[in-house]
């Protein structure tokens, strides 16, 4: 639980910020979905299946997204039937934002309990969850 309590502490403080800084009605989840779609979940069916939750849950996720101009879709050059959904310069500047946020959270963290603690935490952290990936916030395979 403390984990859980740390990451709402960090994401709640991370979209305050995000919303002082302009970017209105942002929520945790529109992060998520964000980098799942530059990974390539370029449709509702595939962005649930990477978010875990149902397409209806994903397609309402990307008309929000829609909505705020963090992503928009555009003709598969394959198939010019289906439409894919790609991230907007908006929503990719948001995504900047919120990278900065989190590394100042990251290092008002460090200079609350000191450097070598904090990569302690870090370190015992990554045995647990796979110390073969990136779980930085933005880092590859955080929305695996």
């Amino acid at each position: 639980m403390l984990l859980l309590g740390g990451f709402r502490a960090l994401a709640d403080r991370a979209t305050a910020e995000l919303i002082a800084r302009g970017y209105e009605e942002v929520r945790p989840v529109h992060d998520f979905a964000l980098q799942a779609i530059l990974s390539g979940a370029d449709n509702a069916s595939e962005l649930g299946r990477r978010m875990s939750v149902t397409k209806q849950a994903a397609a309402k996720t990307i008309t929000a997204l829609e909505e705020r101009g963090y992503v928009a879709r555009e003709p598969d050059p394959a198939d010019k039937r289906r439409l894919r959904l790609f991230v907007t310069p908006h929503g990719l500047a948001m995504l900047r934002e919120g990278t900065a946020i989190f590394d100042d959270l990251r290092r008002e963290w460090e200079e609350q309990v000191g450097p070598a603690r904090l990569s302690q935490v870090e370190s015992t952290l990554r045995q647990l969850v796979d110390g073969s990936a990136d779980y930085r916030h933005h880092g590859d395979g955080w929305t695996a």
